[in-house]
């Protein structure tokens, strides 16, 4: 069994919806910097998404499909949010609490 200690849990998945994961030693890789890219921009998408599901709440006129498809916006945000912050808590979790010392 390989062990994740030190893989990056990338923001996309492989074939079959299997996670890919990159071992580096430079955090300033292209790799590693596209991989930045794409959790920012996801997190951007899930703070969009979470203004608008509070605007549709509020709204009265907000139609049942408006809200399904909402919904599975929604959805795929917190899948990707939840996948971001995975692979940020085994990065921490593996990292040497001496290198981030001031």
């Amino acid at each position: 069994m390989t062990t994740l200690n030190g893989l990056r849990l990338l923001p996309w998945s492989g074939p079959g919806d299997k996670p890919c994961y990159l071992s580096t030693d430079d955090p300033e890789g292209y790799m590693s910097r596209l991989a930045d890219s794409i959790e920012a921009s996801q997190l951007g998408t899930a703070s969009d998404l979470v203004e608008e599901a509070s605007e549709a709440l509020d709204n009265q006129d907000t139609s049942l499909d408006e809200m399904r498809c909402l919904v599975v916006e929604l959805t795929g945000a917190l899948r990707d949010v939840y996948r971001i912050a995975t692979s940020r808590g085994r990065l921490l979790a593996t990292s040497d609490p001496r290198e981030s010392a001031y």
